[in-house]
């Protein structure tokens, strides 16, 4: 039995709240359960130096983890001097998960930064990153086709993240801290609303996992990430 006592199939309550930055020109605070992150989606006119002149747009990200998100107080990268290697990778996967569903010429020479902040952490804070950043995204895109500085809409498609593991010998999705710092193996997927993958981590932890075993995780990311999608269509609705 899982801790949480869900079923293996089960998402944890999730909840998408939008506007809850009122400078941004996006922003959605998103709870896997216990994990809350502060999304905020910024725009700026003009693009980093290699897309300059090419009529591109682009997409980036920064994420972080806030002091007290823990259960133990960390110290703030910035006091430190340096990012580390898991926030530096945690943010490119964000950044890649958003341009993989955005038409850069249609946005056009301009930038929109996608801040993601972790209040509070109980596992699977990068995938609850990727699924409220693509609403904060959207609401960000829908500003600028609104204000007239859009005339395409540059969205091609919902992208949304959640984590499976095997734990104590069953595949379960949507891993809390417990699950996670215990599982067997674990893996993070991002798909698109249309099913495509954008990206899969999967890492043995405690063992090798069976092929069987990565299937059955796939099959539980699909069906979550499927109610992930609805719950994005609802939030910007």
């Amino acid at each position: 039995m899982r801790p949480s006592q869900r079923p293996a199939d089960r998402l944890r309550a999730i909840t998408l709240e939008t506007g809850v930055n009122r400078y941004a020109e996006g922003s959605c605070l998103v709870s896997f359960g216990h994990t809350k992150v502060l999304v905020t989606a910024s725009v700026d006119e003009g693009v980093p130096g290699f897309l300059r002149g090419k009529g591109l747009g682009w997409v980036t990200a920064e994420y972080g983890m806030l002091p007290r998100a823990t259960h133990t107080r960390g110290r703030r990268e910035a006091a430190q001097g340096k990012q580390s290697g898991r926030t530096q990778e945690i943010q490119r996967l964000i950044g890649r998960s958003m341009r993989a569903v955005v038409d850069m010429k249609a946005l056009g020479e301009r930038q929109i930064s996608i801040d993601c902040d972790v209040i509070q952490a109980d596992g699977g804070t990068r995938t609850a990153a990727i699924t409220g950043a693509w609403v904060a995204l959207r609401l960000a895109t829908r500003y600028l086709l609104t204000e007239g500085v859009l005339q395409k809409d540059p969205i091609l498609d919902q992208v949304a993240a959640v984590s499976c593991g095997v734990f104590e010998g069953v595949p379960v999705l949507d891993l809390d801290y417990e699950e996670d710092s215990n599982a067997e193996a674990d893996a993070n997927f991002v798909l698109t609303g249309a099913g495509d993958i954008v990206e899969i981590q999967a890492t043995g932890e405690k063992r090798g996992f069976t092929r069987a075993e990565f299937e059955s995780l796939f099959d539980l990311a699909r069906a979550g990430i499927a109610e992930l999608i609805e719950l994005q269509k609802a939030a910007v609705a």
